[in-house]
């Protein structure tokens, strides 16, 4: 069977050369994998797609079901890598299921119906959300919207769905890390105070020093958020105590505060070594490289997108799933404290 030039292969010529029914490949077409098919026959439905370069109604499919097949993901910063990567997992998702995906960026505390736009105005099915906005900010926010929704690495009591990262066990590794090399004096680069990651990383911390009979300073903590230039004023603090190494949240603030200590003259890492969670091509573009702790953001984003598609699809998915940190990468940040290295400047 061939397709004429210029017109649209159908579904019954896809079901036809691939020997199947066509109830066959529209489950296959759509991506709904719990469908009990053969890998094979499902190889040969894509295979057969191809080749005829079938492309789905996508127009026609929506009309018929009343649904845009179009999510939505809210994230707070574009230039963390972090919620790039989420992105990015999130997208490829929802293509596998026939979804589009459309971005939006606030803020943190930035005003403006962001979530009841999307999902009011632009007609989404589902959100993905991530914030770094106050408890009872997003709260809000999410009482606007009127679809399923999932939160990504956030829970707030009262919500439905979530995945999130383990950000207490992922600081206990780059705090045990820096215990390793000889550091006692560790300093934490934290998150917005009160903010369910900022608790998670700090509680991973003091689990470390805890199990390694280190008292707790709360002098070395400062808490700020995740941006660059919160990294530079956060450090500033830090620099004045007797630390000889820091813990940052994520990567940026980490950036932040390694361009801050070399401007104020530190040797880094002979006079403070830095590890930071997450990990992205830059961190290897620092300098010096930048030691971390894998995150798994863009599974983050994947599975979190599988959640809202399954919702959609009339499933009762379980409410919260924890991913559990990646490997530890050790770079040229992290040495072990150097005898009789200045204290503060």
């Amino acid at each position: 069977m061939t397709k004429k030039q210029g017109r649209k292969a159908t579904l019954a010529e896809v079901a036809a050369m691939a020997e199947v029914d066509v109830s066959t490949v529209s489950r296959v077409l759509r991506g709904q994998s719990e469908q009990r098919i053969r890998a094979e026959t499902r190889d040969r439905i894509l295979e057969v797609a191809k080749k005829l370069n079938y492309r789905a109604n996508y127009t026609a499919r929506a009309l018929r079901m009343s649904r845009t097949f179009t999510l939505g993901i809210v994230v707070p910063q574009l230039d963390n890598p972090v919620f790039s990567a989420a992105i990015r997992g999130a997208e490829n998702v929802a293509a596998q299921h026939g979804y589009s995906l459309l971005i939006s960026h606030r803020d943190p505390g930035e005003a403006g119906p962001t979530i009841a736009k999307l999902s009011q105005m632009n007609r989404v099915d589902g959100l993905l959300v991530a914030s770094l906005d106050a408890d009872e900010v997003l709260r809000s926010d999410l009482a606007e919207a009127n679809v399923p929704y999932v939160l990504l690495n956030r829970q707030l009591p009262g919500t439905a769905l979530s995945v999130v990262l383990d950000s207490r066990e992922a600081a206990r590794r780059a705090t045990e890390h820096l215990m390793s090399l000889g550091h006692r004096r560790i300093g934490h680069l934290g998150g917005r105070p009160g903010g369910f990651n900022a608790q998670e990383r700090l509680a991973g911390y003091r689990a470390a020093l805890d199990a390694a009979n280190i008292p707790f300073d709360p002098l070395l903590v400062a808490m700020g958020d995740y941006t660059f230039d919160a990294g530079r004023v956060s450090v500033r603090e830090l620099a004045k105590t007797d630390a000889t190494a820091i813990m940052a949240a994520t990567l940026v603030s980490a950036a932040g505060a390694m361009a801050e200590l070399r401007l104020a003259g530190w040797q880094l890492p002979q006079e403070m070594s830095v590890i930071a969670l997450h990990d992205a091509l830059f961190a290897e573009m620092l300098f010096p490289a930048l030691s971390t702790v894998m995150m798994p953001t863009e599974e983050m984003g994947r599975v979190a997108a599988e959640l809202l598609i399954s919702k959609l699809s009339g499933a009762d998915p379980e409410p919260v799933r924890a991913l559990p940190p990646g490997r530890l990468i050790i770079r040229d940040s992290t040495v072990a404290p150097r005898i009789g290295a200045r204290i503060s400047k």
